[in-house]
């Protein structure tokens, strides 16, 4: 069998990728996705629950940003994690975590893919815990802590689609409704939308400590 025929025992994009130590996944998408929103419903829901309990301190708004650092928690640290650890025989291994980068991640494993996801893995996950923490103990810190970690995540959001578009979308089969609308474009949008949104109100918040200060300070300085 020569290599061009080799090439195309996988599913992946481009077809003509190679990948020498592929062995198909002995999951089904279905097992795998319902694990992904199993477990993420989970840390939704305890985090709804527990942020229920600080009373009129976090409104509904407040509340769902931090289910949102959950989630990231849950993906960054778990999956990106595991992803950034054991890139280089996830093609082959059958553990649960491997079969499920295979549907999230570049398969090819390429430097911008492996040094991204490490940095989100390892800074982006224990911040979003970090976060989770601070809002609910009302620390000082905490809109610093969201306005770092949506930056990083819009940033690797956007190079991950200009790279990709640079590329011809060559991973992916352009148009297809799942693998490309939902995976690609969906899913990737939403490390776009809710980020920002989150930078905004991040602007807002510490912008609005900060006149607080300077008036104060003007005050001072008045009665002086």
């Amino acid at each position: 069998m020569d290599a061009s025929s080799s090439a195309t025992l996988h599913p992946y994009w481009p077809r003509d990728l190679l990948i020498p130590t592929y062995v198909a996944n002995d999951r089904s998408m279905s097992e795998i996705l319902a694990f992904l929103f199993s477990v993420s419903g989970v840390f939704l829901l305890a985090t709804w629950l527990v942020s229920g309990q600080k009373g009129e301190q976090l409104g509904t708004w407040r509340r769902l940003a931090v289910c949102w650092f959950a989630v990231c928690g849950f993906i960054h640290g778990v999956i990106e994690g595991w992803f950034s650890l054991y890139y280089d025989i996830i093609p082959g291994d059958q553990s649960f975590l491997s079969q499920l980068c295979e549907y999230f991640e570049v398969i090819s494993a390429n430097n911008f893919t492996v040094c991204m996801e490490t940095v989100t893995a390892w800074f982006w996950g224990p911040f979003s815990f970090w976060a989770i923490y601070a809002f609910l103990t009302n620390k000082p810190y905490r809109f610093v802590l969201q306005l770092i970690i949506s930056l990083g995540q819009l940033y690797g959001a956007v190079l991950y689609f200009y790279t990709e578009h640079r590329d011809g979308y060559a991973h992916s089969e352009l148009g297809h409704p799942v693998y490309f609308w939902f995976y690609f474009v969906f899913m990737n949008t939403l490390w776009i939308v809710i980020p920002l949104s989150l930078i905004v109100d991040s602007w807002k918040q510490l912008s609005a400590a900060q006149s607080a200060t300077d008036n104060n300070g003007s005050m001072k300085s008045k009665r002086k």
